[in-house]
C-alpha cells in the first residue's frame, strides 16, 4: 500500500520524468560528438586522399611528357578522374561545417544536461516547491527543442559509439577516488 501512494507523490513522479530526460540528453550529446569525431576523421582521410591522388596525378602526367607513353597517360587520366570525383563529393558535402554544428548541438546539449542534473539534485534535497521544478523543466523541455530543431541528423553508427562510450567506457562514471583526485583534501569523500 505504502508503495502506490510513493507512487502517486507528485515530486517522485516528476523526478522519473527527469531522469528520464536527462538519460536521452546524455545520449544525444554523446551521439552528437560522436557524429563530430566521425566526420572529422572522415575529412581528415579524404583530404589525404586529395593529397596523394593529386602527386600521383602529376607524377602520371610528368611521366608521360618524359617518355612513359601511354601507360604514363592513361596512369595520369585514371588518377585525375578519380580525384575529379572524390573533388566533386567535396564540393556538395561540407564534411567540416557538419561537424562544426555536431560539435555546436553537443555543447548546447551538454548545458542542458548539467541543468537536468541540477535539476535532479534540487529535487532530491527538497529545496524547490514543485511549481518552480515544474516551471524548470518546461524551460527545459524548450531549449532542448530549440537545439534539436537547429541541430543536425545523427546517425546509427554515432548512436552505437555512444552507447559503447556510455555503457562499456563509462565516459560519464566517475568514482569517488577519482573525483577527489580533482579537489582539495576539505572537499574529498575518502579518507
Amino acid at each position: 500500500m505504502e508503495q502506490n501512494t510513493q507512487n502517486n507523490d507528485p515530486k517522485i513522479i516528476l523526478e522519473g520524468q527527469i531522469r528520464e530526460c536527462f538519460g536521452r540528453v546524455v545520449y544525444s550529446h554523446k551521439t552528437h560528438e560522436k557524429c563530430s569525431d566521425i566526420l572529422l576523421k572522415k575529412l581528415s582521410a579524404i583530404k589525404i586522399w586529395q593529397i596523394i591522388l593529386s602527386a600521383l596525378t602529376t607524377g602520371g602526367f610528368v611521366a608521360a611528357v618524359f617518355g612513359a607513353g601511354k601507360i604514363g597517360s592513361i596512369s595520369g587520366i585514371l588518377i585525375s578522374t578519380a580525384l575529379l570525383v572524390l573533388n566533386a563529393y567535396t564540393k556538395n558535402t561540407d564534411l567540416g561545417e557538419c561537424a562544426q554544428k555536431h560539435k555546436q548541438a553537443a555543447n548546447e546539449l551538454w548545458l542542458i544536461r548539467e541543468k537536468y542534473l541540477s535539476l535532479l539534485a534540487d529535487i532530491k534535497i527538497n529545496i524547490r516547491s514543485l511549481d518552480e521544478l515544474l516551471q524548470n523543466r518546461d524551460g527545459l523541455s524548450h531549449e532542448l527543442y530549440s537545439v534539436y530543431t537547429g541541430a543536425p541528423n545523427t546517425n546509427s553508427k554515432a548512436y552505437k559509439e555512444a552507447q559503447k562510450a556510455l555503457q562499456q567506457l563509462e565516459d560519464m562514471t566517475f568514482s569517488d577516488k577519482e573525483i577527489d583526485a580533482f579537489l582539495p583534501k576539505e572537499l574529498k569523500r575518502a579518507s
